[in-house]
């Protein structure tokens, strides 16, 4: 529910509150002598769905933006008439329950801050990521994103888009490339202090940490991420919940992947950073895509309807060309997961291998103590290197033969050369 304030410019009170009439819209009027070019100040309260419509048909009757006019939130009205307004505007879907055009002009100018703020904020998000990232620690990483300022920019390109503001497209659009090169610049220059300090210890194997490798090579779940992102900040936003977790889950698709390219630019292994940073670049599209489609999806139009068919061709253009290069990138993000893929499902043939064999009467005494896949570096389309396998078995020499059976059962499963090593351990049963 909203209660609108409308300064009534001089010569067109009979109009608007013949409007409101019109409309069964409860008001009240407030004489206004501030000896300018208002006569009154009327107050209504309307349902959220109804304050588009309404604005929309008192500025058609003369009430532009020179008039003042304040929306704000009403926690209850008792009112028989407002009750049947409520019944006329609200069916139950998205689109009833979203706020107006004017309010998310507003508020998606509200959630981005200065740029100076915004600078700062980016940086120290993206400080507290790599912090995190290299302690393997999921809560710190979490922390960062609570206070990055993304959702902003992220949503404000969408709405800039569909309500016809092109200031705030742009502003939006710059706000978020600035963003992302802030975010990866700083976090590779705080990974190299890090690192040149020792503060971590020195030689550390970044592709061994946890919460980086897996960020190293991402898969086609990552965009999923973004995309819920998206239409998740959207619906907050245009039904005017709150936006502080939806925030937190649009700076889960872009802070720690950043943060991800700039420790691996910072380790010296710029391939490693190609992963990440198409991540975020995926992330960055599929949020604005998601959130295009969604608010053109629940009615938002620009507010002249003789631009309507500029815009809509403009904002098909924006969705295409969106589209095609998430697509672009989701076929990179494919590839990456399809050779994750083809790497499990050779351990698991290659493990099952070793235990069909040591399962045969000839090697009945041995037993497999440990089994581990290395994988190489070339990041973000990793593949097998070596396969170890630690067998134990009674205190003798090791016969041959079961390290040539491994070696040809295990090569069975991959079309590129694996080194197997076979390590032996004596064990002595009590």
């Amino acid at each position: 529910m909203r209660l609108v304030q409308l300064t009534v410019p001089t010569g067109k009170r009979e109009t608007v509150l013949g409007t409101l009439d019109d409309r069964g819209i409860d008001y009240v009027v407030t004489d206004e002598d501030s000896k300018r070019e208002y006569t009154a100040v009327v107050y209504f309260p309307l349902p959220s769905a109804a304050v588009e419509p309404v604005l929309d048909e008192l500025e058609s009757v003369g009430i532009d933006e020179d008039a003042y006019t304040v929306v704000v939130d009403a926690e209850t009205v008792v009112s028989r008439q407002f009750s049947a307004l409520r019944e006329e505007y609200e069916d139950g879907d998205v689109e009833s329950d979203r706020i107006s055009r004017q309010e998310l002009q507003a508020e998606a100018d509200e959630l981005t801050p200065t740029f100076g703020v915004y600078t700062i904020m980016t940086i120290i998000s993206a400080v507290v990521a790599t912090a995190g990232l290299l302690l393997d620690s999921p809560a710190v990483v979490v922390g960062s994103m609570v206070i990055a300022p993304l959702i902003g920019p992220a949503l404000g390109a969408s709405v800039g888009s569909v309500i016809d503001d092109e200031e705030l497209f742009t502003e939006s659009v710059l706000y978020q490339i600035a963003g992302v090169a802030l975010a990866i610049a700083a976090a590779a220059a705080f990974a190299w202090l890090v690192k040149t300090t020792n503060i971590v210890p020195p030689g550390l194997d970044i592709t061994e940490v946890g919460e980086i490798s897996e960020r190293l090579a991402p898969d086609l779940l990552s965009l999923a991420i973004a995309l819920g992102a998206g239409i998740a900040g959207i619906i907050s936003i245009a039904t005017g919940t709150s936006v502080a977790l939806v925030g937190v889950m649009i700076a889960a698709a872009l802070i720690p992947p950043a943060a991800a390219a700039g420790i691996a630019i910072a380790w010296g292994q710029p391939s490693a950073a190609i992963g990440s940073t198409v991540l975020v670049s995926v992330n960055v599209l599929s949020v604005n895509l998601a959130g295009l489609v969604t608010l053109w999806y629940v009615g938002y139009r620009p507010e002249d309807l003789f631009s309507l068919g500029e815009t809509e061709q403009r904002v098909r253009r924006r969705v295409v060309g969106l589209a095609a290069i998430v697509f672009v990138f989701a076929l990179f993000l494919g590839a990456i997961t399809y050779a994750s893929y083809v790497s499990t499902t050779f351990e698991e043939n290659a493990r099952e291998e070793v235990e069909l064999v040591l399962s045969e009467e000839e090697f009945e005494q041995y037993q497999v103590l440990e089994f581990e896949v290395l994988m190489d570096d070339d990041y973000p389309f990793r593949s097998p290197d070596r396969v170890v396998v630690t067998i134990g078995g009674p205190p003798s020499e090791s016969p041959p033969a079961l390290a040539e059976t491994l070696r040809d059962r295990i090569d069975r499963h991959t079309d590129e050369p694996v080194d197997v090593e076979v390590r032996y351990v004596n064990v002595i049963e009590g």
